[in-house]
């Protein structure tokens, strides 16, 4: 795998029908700060450029990105659980924040993330593997509410994801991040375990 810059596609649809919101116009260049800032940002939101600070609790996000949004289990509130990797999950991320009434979303964690800061997240990365079995297997796999089995389910996406999958996306990260553009096939990526 090599990493795509999702970036550009989410700069294209502002003020462009979105794909998949029956017509309604991109309101929002998603690639910017989330209001309420990087700083408070869900620790769960996985390393990328997208992340989420102060969603709303409504239990929309996973209605248009299931692939990529999962919610914490104390406000229902969003987060970003794997990042997009090709033009359909950037459609999907940004279903999910045109949804949000709270534009709770953010695309700029390209400014912040560091390789160390990957790193420390990944070393970290314990704490939300137990909290994605514990979610992901408790009392909302059982609940006479479609929603929250929905949040459940979201959990163990997470916890897939967790397990298959992220690392190597990590590693293609810190590489962009380090040198500004994809690795190419022949070039070796950082260390995530370093």
């Amino acid at each position: 795998m090599t990493y795509w810059d999702p970036i550009p596609t989410v700069r294209a649809l502002v003020g462009k029908p979105h794909p998949l919101r029956r017509g309604d116009l991109v309101r929002h260049d998603w690639s910017g700060p989330a209001p309420d800032g990087w700083q408070r940002r869900d620790w769960r939101n996985v390393p990328g450029p997208f992340y989420t600070a102060g969603t709303d609790n409504c239990l929309t996000g996973r209605q248009c990105a299931p692939r990529h949004v999962a919610y914490e289990d104390e406000y229902c509130t969003e987060f970003v659980h794997r990042q997009p990797v090709r033009v359909s999950g950037v459609h999907e991320l940004t279903c999910a924040a045109e949804c949000d009434p709270f534009g709770g979303y953010g695309g700029d964690g390209d400014r912040h993330w560091t390789p160390e800061l990957v790193r420390d997240w990944w070393r970290e990365r314990g704490r939300a593997r137990e909290w994605a079995a514990r979610v992901g297997w408790g009392e909302w796999t059982t609940s006479e509410h479609e929603y929250f089995r929905d949040a459940a389910e979201g959990a163990r996406t997470y916890l897939a994801h967790l397990d298959h999958g992220l690392h190597e996306y990590l590693r293609d990260y810190m590489f962009w991040l380090a040198e500004g553009r994809p690795a190419a096939p022949d070039e070796r990526l950082p260390e995530l375990d370093a």
